[in-house]
């Protein structure tokens, strides 16, 4: 016998004990098959022969005939095909039963998803694995999606550019940028690396690699929220000792220093983007405050995911306060820029990490919902933050719902039409916030003399309400939302409005009394509890100063405000003029008289050089 034909005799002589192998294993009783684990039972039969083929191979001694081999290869044949005959036709009816199945599944799921948030019980984060109930609300009972839920798409600037411009404007503008001077071209050069994905900011090419000088830290869960701060390195805090010394010293180029080395040293980069705002320098104090939103988003935790409304970070924490900063500085460039819906949702995120709003973000996200024309969600969010009705209370929200029923009512349905119309809406915000009148039409300026007409009326005529709080906050609305009332449409609807508050004003005086019982116990308070928030935040209009005197530009805005309110209240006197005044030009000398921190004594010269001393 040739060798060929012997391998041949071999081979077939292996399948036939694997059959009679395969035929024993089916011939095995239930309950033996019974016991058999769940992941043997779906392996193929066929790649269980395949793995005792070795011991086949070592027990086959001698040469069977050819024709008993030739047999028992038929068999083999005709049993595999029928095997694969059924499995072809269990395969179809599976296949039909699990469509019926998939479909009875996909309406069960959905179901339940209408009932849950992306952070439900049954469901966990699809990122970062975080699971927990989120809160029913009150008011309905019911498991929602959350109103302050960030859309990340939404957070980039270009993509709004590109709706409001057209994308060849936009790519144009972007090389032009990226460009850049030579500077920082030839430091790109130098560093040719990838940054990080982000989603608040897009960082640019000759942008420094992430040090990883700070990071951030998970604390607790308490109530369904994850709360965390940020901590700094032993390298960082050295940068922050030298920062605060050269703060003290009013030092521009020892707070330069170190940037050369720790270049996202945060405080810096604040005092940076300040430094070029006041000079004029926008774009580059917008770099600045990307750059430093930039890092402080590579130190995330991996658990931080905040545009779920699940992540929560306390001002309270010191380390965490310049996130809220810079954060609150990027949604006033984006305003700049006319990205409003991005505004919003920064406003949004910066809402949802701090429900004390130590920035004053509800002050704002009427007036960016109202700029985007997100109307529906607007009335929405009155309706549903904080599982009550009361924000409409605050004089921004007051006139802002009103103007959001007014763009409304052209397309309201069926279902909309028992709400409250407009007309009531504002003509409620003029009863209760009466002094917002006479400060828009000073500010926006409105000339026509109907509306002397109407600020002749005793009830238009003061401008203020004698509540502090609530007089802070009705100058806040009118610095940020002025320019709204610029639209003829809108003057003509609070025109209107108010004359219909004159008209019922003469038929019931009791009206006035009864809403100013409202406004005096909605804001009891006898001082003022949002002196905090400085009315110049919520301004469009930047200072700029003189160059030759940003060296001394640093300080801290608090200060500068409780400065000017003192030299209000005590102007200096009069008095002959300091040596560093003397024999200088006079337009100089007039330029810095403006900037607060410039004191040239109140009674001469000797006092003049201490407090100048004491300053530096």
């Amino acid at each position: 016998m040739s060798g060929r034909l012997m391998k041949k005799v071999l081979k077939e002589q292996e399948a036939a004990n694997q059959q009679h192998e395969k035929k024993d294993l089916y011939s095995d009783d239930d309950s033996e098959s019974s016991n058999t684990s769940p992941l043997a039972s779906s392996v193929n039969p066929f790649d269980l022969l395949d793995d005792q083929s070795q011991d086949v191979r070592g027990s086959s001694s001698g040469y069977p005939e050819v024709e008993e081999s030739l047999t028992e290869k038929v068999v083999l044949n005709d049993t595999v095909s029928q095997s694969n005959a059924k499995t072809k036709k269990n395969k179809k009816k599976k296949g039909k039963e699990d469509k019926i199945l998939d479909k009875k599944n996909i309406e069960s799921a959905s179901y339940k998803m209408s009932n849950m948030s992306m952070f439900g019980e049954e469901s966990s984060s699809p990122r970062y694995g975080l699971s927990g109930a989120i809160p029913k609300n009150e008011t309905s009972g019911a498991l929602s999606s959350s109103v302050l839920q960030v859309e990340p798409k939404m957070l980039n600037a270009e993509t709004e550019l590109r709706r409001i411009f057209g994308s060849k404007v936009v790519n144009s503008l972007g090389r032009s940028h990226q460009a850049g001077p030579s500077r920082q071209n030839r430091g790109g050069r130098r560093g040719n690396h990838n940054h990080r994905k982000t989603i608040l900011v897009s960082p640019l090419e000759h942008w420094p690699r992430w040090d990883g000088s700070f990071s951030m830290e998970y604390l607790e869960t308490k109530d369904h929220y994850h709360y965390f701060r940020y901590v700094q390195s032993s390298a960082y805090k050295q940068a922050q000792i030298a920062f605060e010394s050269a703060k003290a010293t009013h030092d521009l180029n020892g707070i330069a220093n170190i940037l050369l080395y720790h270049p996202y040293h945060v405080d810096s980069l604040i005092t940076l983007a300040e430094y070029f705002k006041f000079s004029g320098e926008h774009q580059m104090s917008a770099d600045a405050t990307s750059k430093c939103l930039y890092a402080l988003e590579c130190a995330w935790h991996p658990m931080f995911s905040p545009l779920q409304d699940k992540c929560k970070l306390k001002y309270s924490h010191e380390t965490n306060r310049p996130f809220f900063s810079t954060l609150f500085a990027h949604m006033k460039n984006m305003d700049r820029r006319g990205c409003h819906r991005c505004a919003l949702e920064i406003c949004k995120l910066l809402l949802s990490l701090d429900s004390d709003d130590p920035m004053g973000a509800m002050f704002c996200i009427d007036y960016f919902a109202l700029r985007a024309e997100e109307y529906t969600w607007l009335e929405r969010f009155s309706e549903e933050f904080k599982s009550d009705n009361s924000l409409w209370l605050f004089p921004n929200f007051s006139f802002s719902l009103a103007i959001s029923r007014f763009c409304l009512e052209g397309s309201t349905d069926a279902n909309e039409a028992e709400k409250t119309s407009s007309t009531d809406l504002m003509c409620h915000a003029l009863m209760l916030h009466p002094p917002v009148l006479k400060k828009l039409v000073a500010k926006v300026p409105l000339k026509d003399q109907m509306w002397a007409n109407i600020l002749n009326h005793k009830f238009f005529s003061i401008d203020r309400t004698g509540v502090p709080s609530l007089d802070h906050l009705i100058n806040i609305y009118v610095e940020r939302s002025y320019i709204i009332w610029r639209l003829p449409d809108l003057q003509k609807f609070l025109r209107n409005s108010a004359m219909k508050v004159i008209d019922d004003l003469d038929h019931n005086r009791g009206d006035a009394k009864d809403w100013a019982c409202v406004r005096e116990e909605a804001f009891s308070s006898e001082k003022n509890e949002y002196d905090h928030l400085l009315v110049s935040d919520f301004s469009d209009s930047v200072q700029t100063m003189p160059p030759d005197n940003l060296q001394n530009f640093i300080l801290d805005p608090q200060a500068m405000a409780m400065q000017n309110a003192d030299q209000a209240i005590n102007p200096p006197a009069v008095g002959r003029a300091p040596r560093e005044v003397a024999n200088r030009n006079a337009l100089a000398v007039l330029l810095e008289s403006i900037l607060p921190w410039n004191h040239y004594g109140t009674s001469g010269a000797g006092e003049f050089e201490d407090e100048h001393n004491n300053d530096m």
